[in-house]
């Protein structure tokens, strides 16, 4: 059986019953075949469709291989690293020759035209593939004109190295000022911190990308583990996934990409994890509850 969280229900005496998720939601044989259950949203305007529910790697090690390949197999194989993570190399020998879409990113301080060139080479190296699906700005560095930083990944497209240009930890205005720079090509994706306690975005940045049909990545969609340590949310979150006969985990990430747009890359320490992850996706919190969400937290 999986070890997984447990909902707490009350009954209708007010006693409290508690339940293992796994008696509850959905038995391995049905996570099997979730790969067919995959929800997926356009990756900004380019026309590919890309899984809501990715896999992280900041902090990964070769202890991570595994829960990488499980992640593919179940449909969630958009895959998510950084040149700064160090990791590279290890993502390149867990998607070897598995049908995964890869979304890398360079470093700040690599921002000048060369620099992005080589680093780009040197990702692809280290990975192990011939093209980067999703080639992303991780940080924004006003010190470097944006400009120039465009320049060189529009050229990385033009010369068949990068599919797809994005940023990261763009504000609003970090993001206008991005697309403007662009000659060619269209800015796919900014990935940017977003969970349930974290939601700053839905003011402003969430619905300008939307608009603009700008995918956002929701990275730590799972507040670094605060979701379950936070009693107020915790109390929210454990109603609801009683109520759906999910856990605290699906329910948050459900959330983030109940309204299309987003793709959540939450990181998994294990199979059951990903399995876990993987099963937010094939359920719908209701438009009440999600504004309950909205209103309580």
């Amino acid at each position: 059986m999986l070890s997984l969280p447990k909902v707490k229900k009350a009954g209708k005496s007010g006693l409290v019953h508690v339940m293992t998720l796994a008696d509850i939601y959905f038995n391995f044989n049905s996570i099997q075949k979730m790969g067919a259950l995959m929800k997926y949203v356009e990756l900004g305007k380019t026309g590919e469709k890309v899984p809501a529910i990715g896999f992280g790697t900041w902090k990964l090690g070769n202890d991570g291989i595994d829960a990488i390949k499980k992640s593919i197999e179940l449909g969630a194989n958009f895959i998510d690293t950084a040149e700064m993570y160090g990791n590279e190399a290890i993502v390149g020998r867990a998607i070897k020759g598995a049908d995964a879409f890869i979304a890398t990113k360079v470093s700040a301080h690599h921002l000048h035209y060369d620099d992005v060139i080589k680093a780009c080479k040197n990702s692809i190296r280290l990975l192990g593939v011939k093209k980067i699906d999703l080639y992303q700005i991780h940080w924004p560095n006003p010190a470097i004109p944006i400009q120039e930083t465009m320049r060189a990944m529009e050229k990385l497209v033009d010369e068949g190295l990068v599919r797809h240009i994005g940023v990261s930890n763009f504000s609003l205005g970090e993001l206008k000022e991005a697309q403007s720079a662009m000659s060619k090509y269209e800015i796919a994706s900014n990935q940017v911190e977003y969970n349930i306690m974290v939601r700053g975005i839905e003011e402003d940045l969430l619905p300008f990308c939307k608009k603009e049909k700008i995918t956002v990545i929701a990275y730590s969609p799972l507040a670094r583990g605060a979701v379950f340590r936070e009693k107020k949310v915790y109390g929210l979150l454990n109603e609801l996934a009683g109520k759906y006969g999910r856990s605290i985990a699906q329910i948050s990430l459900n959330y983030l990409i109940a309204n299309g747009g987003v793709v959540a890359i939450p990181k998994a320490s294990g199979i059951p994890h990903v399995e876990e992850n993987v099963g937010a996706a094939d359920f719908t919190i209701s438009k009440e509850d999600l504004a309950k969400i909205r209103r309580f937290l």
